[in-house]
């Protein structure tokens, strides 16, 4: 695409969001970023990816941090920045591409190139996926959904000024259960194409 396109798609647990997420990008030939990003910000910070793993898109710890001013020693808000960091940088630069979580949507919400979306889903379906996915008992699946939503919703909500999942802030909301993943993806192709589209 010669018009930077920046795509956030933001998701609920199981409902698909980080698959259908590729599939854009692989279809539209844009670059893709979700937590692959931290490499790169390992290989900057000199520190094993391993180390930040644990506090990716992870909620500040408020009984074990504290901030002053500008300051914090909460590595989950350090790299919460780093992360903010390198998702403006890459629009900044002119690059086109799809990200998946990381308050994007927030992050570049004043980018004319920025199209955000939400990707949410049946509860049965949602449950059914994940029971698939990772191998799990019905009561394993429903408190892994819960645990990674309210981490989820926890983080969005500390560093943006809307609520996670919000339909009014987002470009689009969609669920995936009623067409699946490879539909659902072709529907969202066709709504960013025409976007656009309009925006030359």
């Amino acid at each position: 695409m010669a018009k930077q396109t920046i795509i956030s798609i933001s998701r609920e647990f199981g409902s698909g969001g980080h698959e259908i997420a590729e599939k854009i990008a692989q279809h539209l030939g844009l670059k893709f970023y979700d937590r692959s990003m931290l490499d790169e910000i390992a290989n900057k910070l000199n520190v094993k990816v391993e180390v930040l793993e644990k506090y990716d898109e992870a909620p500040r710890n408020f009984l074990m941090t504290r901030r002053v001013g500008n300051h914090t020693n909460s590595m989950a808000e350090i790299l919460a920045e780093y992360q903010f960091d390198f998702i403006r940088d890459k629009a900044a630069s002119g690059e086109s591409f799809v990200i998946v979580g990381r308050c994007s949507e927030t992050v570049l919400k004043n980018h004319d190139c920025l199209i955000s979306i939400f990707v949410n889903g049946d509860r049965e379906h949602k449950l059914a996926r994940v029971k698939e996915k990772y191998q799990l008992s019905e009561s394993e699946a429903v408190a892994k959904m819960l645990r990674h939503d309210k981490k989820r919703k926890l983080y969005h909500n500390r560093h943006s000024d809307y609520k996670w999942g919000d339909s009014r802030y987002y470009d689009l909301c969609i669920n995936s259960s009623p067409l699946g993943v490879d539909k659902t993806a072709h529907v969202l192709e066709c709504y960013i194409q025409d976007r656009m589209a309009a925006m030359k």
